[in-house]
This record gives C-alpha cells, structure tokens and sequence, in this order.
C-alpha cells in the first residue's frame, strides 16, 4: 500500500480543518461549563470514554468490525498516549498552575514541533522555508490575538514545560499516526480505538486523583454539556482528524491548534455575546497569512506571474 501523502492541501482538506478547529474551538464553552462541577480528569475520562461508546456504535451500525491483529490494539495504545492521555494531562494540570491565556499560546506551538518532528521522521514531510515562514506567522497571530497579558502568570516554569511538553506529544501523536495508512484501517475504528485505549489508561489515574463522583448531583446543564464535549468535541473531532492525517499528513493536521483560537473567539462572539477587538482581527490576519505560507499556492502563483 502506498503510504505517502500529498502535502499540497486541497479545498476538501481545508474545510475539514476548518470543521476541526470549530469542534475543538467549542470544547472550551463545553469544559467551562463541566469544570464548575467536576474536577479536570473526570471531565477528561468521562469525555474519551463517552467518545469512545460513541464510536463503537457509529462504527457497528455501518458494518465495521473491531480489528482482531495485537499489533493494531498496540498502536492504539501509543495513539492513545501520545494523543490524549499525556497531553491531556499535561494540560489539565499546567492550566491549574498558569494562565489559560499563556497554555493556549505555549499549546499553539504544535505546529511548530510538527513541522520538526514530522519533517526530520518523514521522508513526505519535508521542512521547507515556506512552511517554517508560515507557522512562524501563524504562531505570532496566535500571540497577537489573545494579547501580551496573555504572556503573564507563568511564574511556574514547570507548568510551562507541561504545556510545552503537551504540544511535543501532539506532534509525535501527528507522525505515528500515519503507521494507521499501511495498516488499513479506517478512520472511525482509529479514533474509536484510541479513545477506548486512553479510556483505560485514564480510568485507574483518575479514580485515584478525583476519587468517585457522584453523579446524582451533577446539574443537566453540566450532563449536555459533556455529553457535546464527547459526541462533538472528540468523537466526531477524531474521525475528521484522522481523516485529515490520512490525506494530508502530521504538519498540515497539527495546523488546527492555530485556528482553534480563532474558532473559539468567534464562537464566543456568536454564542456568548463577546465582544471582538480590532487586535483579534490583526492576529486573525497573521494567522491566515501564515496557513497560505504553509499551503504555498497563492506563493507559488505570485512567483509565476512575477517571472512573466
């Protein structure tokens, strides 16, 4: 089976990150409703473990089986810990020791991880200048957008190097993902199995951290709301991502941590009546200034057209 990708992203591939990043971007309203009831690994656990039914179900009503091979269970595991239950809890805990601000701008330097890791592990992935250009742009957007106050409340250095560590485990998760293409294995059973693989990890973790809840007393608001968090935020999320990983590979997929701000800036814009400064317009600009650097055609044309 042919396992390369083709870096060049299409219109289709575009508007899957975009669906992404507005499932992801909306994980923040679902959270902030959760966390004023549960503790940060419950939500976690209950999210991927919601997820993972979700997932099975979808996958059985249309006649997909799970894979039977140890080797594919496997790397679901690694899936699983280098996707979710590392930088999940690297950032549960960063954020209870920084400012959300600071986790969101230290999380958006995935792609920059992304384009080192994949390009030094992937042959198909390769670093260009345009790419390091763009995710440079993008990166700064992302800083401009939430503002220098972002930048303070880190006094602890460790929580940062959590954060941080959280974006690197994203990147590795992007470049072992792609082993799922030679294996065969569609999207809906790679994302359901990793979230089944991270829901057992996390079971254990978070009974002995948070202890057990009582259900009884968690409000319908809170239910809806993590029940969106799963179905929305992560079940379908995975699908659309691994669907991208597919096609178009570990850097381009690792773009969405980008415009998850923007989508969770507008989201609070439509939804929760948030106001839009002229300074989220500016980062929005340097973000979609960078995403074109990285998908490289308005470049490449503008240097045709220069050579005429």
């Amino acid at each position: 089976m042919n396992t390369s990708i083709n870096n060049a992203m299409s219109a289709s591939v575009w508007a899957m990150l975009i669906l992404l990043s507005i499932l992801w971007g909306g994980s923040f309203f679902f959270v902030g409703v959760a966390v004023s009831e549960l503790p940060p690994l419950t939500i976690v656990t209950f999210r991927v473990g919601l997820a993972a039914v979700t997932l099975w179900v979808i996958a059985l009503l249309i006649g997909l089986k799970p894979p039977k091979k140890p080797s594919v269970w496997l790397a679901f595991l690694g899936m699983g810990l280098l996707n979710n239950v590392i930088p999940f809890t690297f950032i549960v805990w960063g954020q209870t020791q920084i400012a959300s601000g600071l986790a969101s701008i230290l999380n958006a330097a995935t792609p920059i991880f992304a384009v080192v890791v994949a390009g030094t592990l992937l042959p198909d992935e390769r670093v260009t200048k345009l790419k390091l250009v763009g995710v440079a742009a993008g990166f700064s957007g992302v800083v401009v957008m939430l503002g220098v106050p972002s930048l303070v409340g880190g006094g602890n250095l460790l929580a940062q190097f959590a954060i941080i560590g959280a974006a690197l485990s994203y990147a590795f998760a992007g470049v072992y993902g792609r082993r799922f293409k030679a294996m065969g294995v569609s999207p809906i059973i790679i994302a359901a199995g990793q979230v089944t693989a991270s829901t057992l990890v996390l079971i254990p973790i978070t009974l002995y951290t948070d202890g057990a809840i009582d259900m009884a007393r968690i409000s319908t608001e809170t239910w809806w709301s993590m029940i969106a968090l799963a179905v929305l935020s992560t079940a379908l999320a995975y699908v659309v991502y691994f669907k991208i990983l597919e096609r178009a590979g570990a850097t381009n997929v690792l773009l969405v941590t980008l415009l998850v701000p923007v989508s969770a800036i507008l989201l609070g814009w439509l939804f929760l009546n948030e106001s839009l400064a002229p300074i989220h317009f500016v980062g929005m600009a340097l973000i979609a200034l960078g995403l074109s650097a990285i998908d490289g055609r308005l470049w490449r044309r503008s240097k045709i057209i220069a050579s005429e």
